[in-house]
């Protein structure tokens, strides 16, 4: 989530995997609209490869796998997948209207520079 200069993101750690966060999240709404791991990829711009790794990343690291595939009809989420992707969106919810309100965040977004200057200051 994006405020101005100020770029938030949650995301969900398993080991040093990251198990969720936002590409993962935009990738499991990819593969519940499209029916495919393929084809959300192909939609997000991903490679097949890069695809497959993350789908089988996510559901190595949860208690439950988020994605069923079947080999013939493609692929889908599990009733377990779209609990965790709707418990995130959430999340992402609560800090966006937490960076909305925060005075902190709204210093620091008046306080950086739009670009970086060419040099230090001296």
């Amino acid at each position: 989530m994006r405020h101005g200069p100020l770029k938030l993101k949650a995301q969900i750690l398993c080991g040093d995997a990251i198990a969720f966060g936002p590409g993962k999240a935009d990738l499991l709404e990819a593969i519940g609209a499209h029916g495919s791991i393929s084809a959300a990829g192909r939609a997000l711009g991903m490679s097949y490869r890069r695809t497959w790794l993350l789908v089988d990343e996510m559901n190595r690291c949860w208690a439950e796998r988020l994605v069923a595939t079947d080999g013939r009809r493609g692929a889908g989420l599990t009733d377990y997948g779209r609990t965790i992707l709707s418990a995130y969106r959430a999340l992402e919810a609560t800090i966006d209207a937490a960076t909305a309100s925060s005075q902190a965040f709204a210093l620091l977004g008046r306080s950086v520079r739009p670009e970086p200057l060419d040099r230090a200051p001296e």
